[in-house]
């Protein structure tokens, strides 16, 4: 089960990470097998993938995505918290609304994450 305190504390590092354009401090929350689900990376890769699936994909897209965006901002909304999920609401540097969850494993590492955009 997982803590309100583990939650934004995790929302707030991760959220941070991205600020900091910190590849690395982002990709530390993550399982090398992650499951990550986006609208954006079709958008971002010129291709009409839906997922990246692995760590080292992982870091190829947001590498890719962060090269594309210097302007990227995430203002954090809101932290939901589930029995084993969070989900951070934010606004991005688009003025989009988010909701990105994420699954957490045994060792708290997100092994899968969805983003939606309103």
């Amino acid at each position: 089960m997982l803590t309100r305190a583990f939650a934004e504390e995790f929302a707030n590092d991760w959220l941070s990470a991205w600020n900091d354009r910190d590849i690395d401090r982002i990709l530390s929350h993550y399982a090398d097998d992650v499951v990550f689900h986006s609208p954006r990376i079709s958008l971002v890769m010129g291709n009409d993938a839906t997922c990246v699936k692995g760590k080292k994909a992982l870091q190829a897209y947001w590498t890719t995505a962060l090269g594309s965006a210097p302007q990227l901002f995430f203002a954090l909304d809101d932290v939901l918290v589930s029995s084993d999920a969070v989900t951070i609401l934010y606004t991005n540097h688009r003025e989009q609304q988010v909701a990105e969850t994420f699954l957490f494993n045994e060792e708290g590492e997100v092994y899968l994450s969805v983003a939606a955009y309103r």
